[in-house]
């Protein structure tokens, strides 16, 4: 028996243990049903942890090449544009994790794991919040190493802890919108290197051609227009704000706003095209 069949077995059990004081056959509880979801994606981590080099490899990675590579050419100082870039910096490392919920769902449809549970009494869009919840993991290891290593350069955080804690709720809020517009993807294609593929080719522009790692005014006018509006830039600007002890409460009522529309927008087209499949 495979690791992931083992899995499978353990999900089932599960699944006969809730109902075996019933003595019948009802629909579980959401709760107890996205717990379990989330417990089988957790499993997945711990059966296969290089699934999370990315998470562990790309903060680092990223705070030392941006810092030292463009830092003294932007800011004059590596340390100056640590003080700017680091906001930034995590929230491009975080976004482009936000990938991997749908590829996972796309891989359980490709593999045939996905048939075997739609013939189980659970709360249908369990499968798909619990791959959500598990992926908090990659966010919360890939947003410690960045502040870690940040910290570590000479980054300061003026907003002190709460302005940092208040920064991330934000940004993981942002992230689990953005998350059902991929999964739309992944139930979509064909295979998890598609998903990868086209998520990767909205997120580039939307992450680069913002004010991630430089100042909008430094920009050419006619960019400049695309930089302001972008959704991303407001979610930067709204973590530096938080960072920096400085309340914007007009970009983060624009970052709230747009995570709402998103998740209410992509989170029932998903619902539905995952329920077609089933």
């Amino acid at each position: 028996m495979t690791v992931e069949n083992h899995r499978d077995e353990q999900f089932t059990v599960r699944l006969e243990d809730a109902l075996a004081t019933t003595g019948s056959v009802r629909l579980i509880g959401p709760g107890l049903a996205v717990l379990t979801f989330t417990r089988r994606s957790l499993l997945k981590i711990r059966h296969v942890p290089e699934q999370l080099l990315d998470a562990v490899l790309y903060p680092v990675l990223f705070v030392l090449m941006f810092t030292y590579v463009f830092g003294g050419a932007i800011s004059g100082t590596p340390e100056e544009y640590l003080q700017f870039a680091l906001p930034g910096i995590l929230t491009q490392t975080v976004l482009f994790l936000t990938i991997y919920t749908a590829m996972t769902i796309n891989t359980d449809i490709e593999k045939g794991v996905f048939d075997r549970y739609r013939t189980q009494p659970v709360w249908r869009p369990a499968h798909l919040v619990g791959a959500l919840l598990a992926d908090s993991l990659r966010y919360g290891i890939a947003t410690a190493l960045t502040l870690v290593v940040g910290f570590l350069l000479g980054y300061r955080a003026p907003g002190g802890v709460l302005g940092i804690v208040a920064a991330i709720a934000v940004l993981f809020m942002f992230c689990f919108a953005l998350s059902w517009m991929w999964l739309v993807i992944g139930l979509k294609v064909r295979t998890p290197s598609a998903v990868q593929g086209v998520s990767v080719l909205i997120l580039f522009p939307l992450t680069f051609i913002s004010s991630v790692f430089a100042p909008p005014e430094t920009m050419p006018t006619w960019l400049q227009g695309f930089v302001n509006a972008n959704p991303v830039s407001q979610l930067v600007d709204t973590l530096r704000d938080l960072m920096n002890g400085v309340a914007n409460l007009q970009n983060l009522l624009i970052v709230v706003g747009v995570s709402v529309l998103i998740t209410a927008i992509f989170a029932p087209i998903a619902l539905r095209i995952y329920n077609r499949i089933s």
